[in-house]
Parts: C-alpha cells; structure tokens; sequence
C-alpha cells in the first residue's frame, strides 16, 4: 500500500519536525494526494466556492444536500465550504503563520500530505444563513439548528466527524469536518475510502461514525500522488482551516 511522503518539514522553515514510527507527522497520519483525475466538481449552487471531490462521493453528497434542504429542521442549507486541498495548497495553509510553531499549528491544520482535505474523500460543510453571524468553520456552528441536523443525519449518507471534542488524536474539535466512508463497505468507492482512512477510524473513532462492522479486505487503495511540488511560503495571508 503506498503513503503519502511526510511533507510537514519540507514546506516551513526551520527545523524538520520528528516522523512517528506510525509515519504520523505532528500528530497527523500520511495521506498523500488524490489523483486530479478522480476529482469532479461539486455542483455550484451546493458549494461556497468552488470545490472538487472524488467522484465516489458525490452522490452520497447529493442526497445529503436533498434531505437537507427538505428538511424544516435545517432552517436554511447544508453547503460544502471547503473539499480537496493539494499538497502544495495544504502547505500554504499549514505556513501561514510562521511565527507559531509547529506544534501549535498542527493542532488545527495539518502538514501537506497529512491533511484528510488531500485524499478527495472529505470536506468542511457550511451553514446557510448564518446564526448569530457565526463564521463558517468556528466552533458556534455546533450550536446551529442545520449543525444538529448533520450531526443526526450525516452517517446515513456515509458521512463521519473526522475529529470530535476530546478526541485522542489530540486534533481540534471540528464539528464542520467531515469524511466519507459509505454508507457501507458495498458502496461503490467505499472500501477504498475505508481502507484508505483504516487506521484513522481505528485508532481515533469518529463520532458520531458510520457502522465499522465491514472489515475492508483485498482491496486496492486509492492512488496517491507521492511528491510534493515546491512551494513558497506565502505572506500577510489569513490563516485557513483544515
């Protein structure tokens, strides 16, 4: 099974930071990058901004928006906020803000090549209008009708939350985050994902998190992309989530 190539020490300045006997880079697992062909656009008018997904995970995306939208219980709209994320785009995130070390910065955003955003399965969703004009990807958005909503919904439609309060990865809390895995390992793309994201769901569960029960065997794992093209560290940037 190819790994992603850990990355975190190859875009900062400064000294590299230590490569866990698991290949976890302050704290995050190897993910590599997807394949530009295997990603298609999410449809516009359910995104924020344009965003790009494997192709597994949009019909399951789709029907999340549909019962979304149905639903009186959401108040508004369920939107994807933030999809795929290359290498190259992780690093410009995770070195926005030199001046805070890595350690700091590795609990909201993860080093390129360890980000869940580069394998094309997961995203951040967005909450239409806001509530008490809480930003998008902040904590407040828990406490939103629509957040309750997904929290409820989200596995039925093979969704998990990647990173929950006081999870043992050590990761910020993360309500808006999510993966796809299916809604079974029969899924069409799921046993992929699921073997792809197996250590994760193993050893730091999501929750709420789709049925574990499938165990994923003799299954090609998804293609990634091992080098990490060179990158400049951009400046005076706002710093992005993961």
């Amino acid at each position: 099974m190819l790994i992603a190539v850990p990355a975190g020490a190859q875009v900062c300045s400064g000294t590299p930071p230590p490569i866990a006997a698991d290949g976890r880079v302050l704290g995050h697992l190897p993910y590599g990058d997807a394949p530009p062909d295997e990603l298609v656009a999410v449809p516009a008018d359910v995104a924020v901004r344009g965003c790009v997904l494997r192709r597994d995970v949009l019909p399951d995306l789709q029907r999340l928006f549909a019962a979304a939208a149905a639903s009186p219980e959401v108040g508004g709209r369920v939107l994807a906020l933030s999809c795929h994320r290359s290498l190259t785009r992780q690093g410009g995130v995770f070195c926005r803000e030199p001046a805070t070390d890595a350690d700091t910065r590795a609990v909201s955003v993860a080093p390129p090549g360890h980000s869940e955003h580069a394998t094309g399965y997961a995203l951040d969703f967005a909450f239409r209008p806001r509530v008490n004009g809480c930003p998008d990807a902040e904590a407040c958005v828990a406490a939103t009708p629509a957040f309750r909503w997904l929290r409820a919904n989200a596995p039925r439609y093979g969704f998990e939350m990647s990173f929950p309060v006081s999870n043992t990865q050590r990761v910020k809390w993360e309500p808006w985050h999510w993966r796809w895995v299916g809604m079974s390992a029969s899924t069409p793309g799921a046993a992929r994902a699921r073997l792809l994201f197996a250590t994760a769901r193993r050893r730091f569960p999501a929750s709420p998190g789709v049925d574990t029960a499938i165990e994923v065997a003799n299954v090609p794992p998804p293609p990634v992309y091992l080098s990490l093209p060179p990158f400049a560290e951009p400046r005076g940037k706002r710093r992005r989530r993961r």
